[in-house]
């Protein structure tokens, strides 16, 4: 939730600071960035290392900069190029942070209820993503961006001082040269032709999906001429499409599978994209930002599950840190090319192309990278 209420302040603070929809998007882009470049290194550290204490650092880290962002903003200094400079570092954070976090379910649970345990950890995520837009908007509406940084900061403490307390049963990591771990994992990946669609699907989405967020401010702002309160308001019915779809997307995946599940979730989501792009009523944008949220998670969250089932043990962390990298970098991507292209073209045609791009993508890749089948490369039962 404080990740999410620092991210709402980031980007309407940067809509004061600049009228640049590239710069705009780029504070999303920022954020994930660091997941594209960092994400396998993070990958073989939570694999050689001790997981918790892996998020221990990130986790101390993050907060150290989260710290240093609010006191800028509180002094007045903060431009830019400093609050992409801030984003950025917090997304380094990150990067570091999700794969041993990732890795770290499967010593909370048993095979058997890990897809159970990743929908619900997606609820919680999801359930702050509903809440903590929400909280920013108001936050920065009533004080400014400062209070809602510092929230954000506070909240470190509080991870921190779970994961102090938190002793897991763990046999040692069996350690390997870095440079070594890193291509053990991306060569399993490679070999794996599960693994590789799974990674294709991943990296075309994010791709399109990062149109949503990455223009959100901007749409909110140029479109619907709303405030702080009403850009928090669209990003928590999203967060609430979330939440609303990872509560059955399992039991849909067992009955579906999980190709069509992706398929149609791709082309929901397109349609969603239409009226986000076309209205500048506030009612029916929230409606379709709330489908958005649904098909946005019904996808994650079936490649995460196919991805965790079938990464072996010793190498999780490094499987689901390029899995982190093509589909967040992708998103970086993504979101820095719609951005330009908003400025270069218009607002809404942007997101009409990253509509077109979903639809396309929902009628193509099942022919040409369909998802693994129920038992195709499977580790776990």
């Amino acid at each position: 939730m404080g990740s999410m209420v620092q991210s709402v302040a980031a980007a309407w603070l940067m809509t004061e600071l600049t009228s640049s929809h590239s710069l705009i998007a780029l504070v999303q882009a920022s954020a994930t960035i660091p997941i594209m470049l960092l994400g396998v290194f993070a990958g073989a550290i939570a694999d050689n290392f001790d997981r918790r204490r892996v998020m221990l650092a990130a986790q101390s880290g993050m907060l150290l900069v989260s710290a240093a962002l609010t006191i800028t903003t509180w002094m007045g200094a903060i431009s830019p190029a400093l609050l992409l400079f801030f984003t950025l570092a917090v997304g380094c954070g990150t990067a570091l942070n999700g794969p041993a976090w990732q890795a770290s379910v499967r010593l909370q649970v048993g095979p058997r209820h890990l897809p159970q345990a990743i929908a619900l950890n997606t609820v919680a995520f999801n359930l702050a993503r509903s809440v903590g837009p929400a909280l920013g908007g108001l936050l920065i509406s009533l004080t400014g961006p400062t209070p809602a940084f510092a929230l954000n900061a506070f909240s470190y403490i509080l991870l921190i001082a779970v994961l102090l307390r938190w002793r897991p049963q763990i046999t040692p990591p069996t350690r390997a040269p870095m440079l070594a771990a890193i291509a053990a994992g991306i060569r399993f990946c490679a070999n794996s032709s599960p693994l590789r669609r799974v990674l294709t699907r991943g990296f075309v989405f994010g791709l399109g999906a990062a149109g949503f967020q990455a223009l959100l401010p901007s749409l909110v702002r140029d479109r619907l001429h709303g405030t702080e309160t009403i850009y928090g308001l669209c990003l928590g019915a999203f967060g609430a499409g979330s939440i609303f779809a990872a509560l059955w997307v399992s039991s849909v995946r067992r009955k579906l599978g999980s190709d069509r599940v992706i398929s149609v979730a791709g082309l929901v989501f397109a349609a969603a994209l239409l009226p986000i792009a076309l209205t500048t009523n506030l009612t029916l944008f929230l409606a379709a930002a709330f489908v958005s949220g649904a098909a946005w998670v019904s996808t994650l969250t079936t490649l995460n599950v196919a991805m965790q089932l079938r990464s072996p043990e010793a190498i999780l962390g490094r499987c689901l840190s390029l899995y982190q990298a093509v589909t967040f970098g992708a998103m970086a991507l993504g979101a820095y090319a719609l951005g330009s292209i908003a400025d270069l073209w218009t607002l809404p045609g942007a997101i009409l192309l990253a509509a077109g791009w979903l639809a396309l993508s929902a009628v193509i890749l099942p022919i040409v990278a369909p998802m693994p089948r129920r038992d195709e490369g499977r580790i776990l039962p």
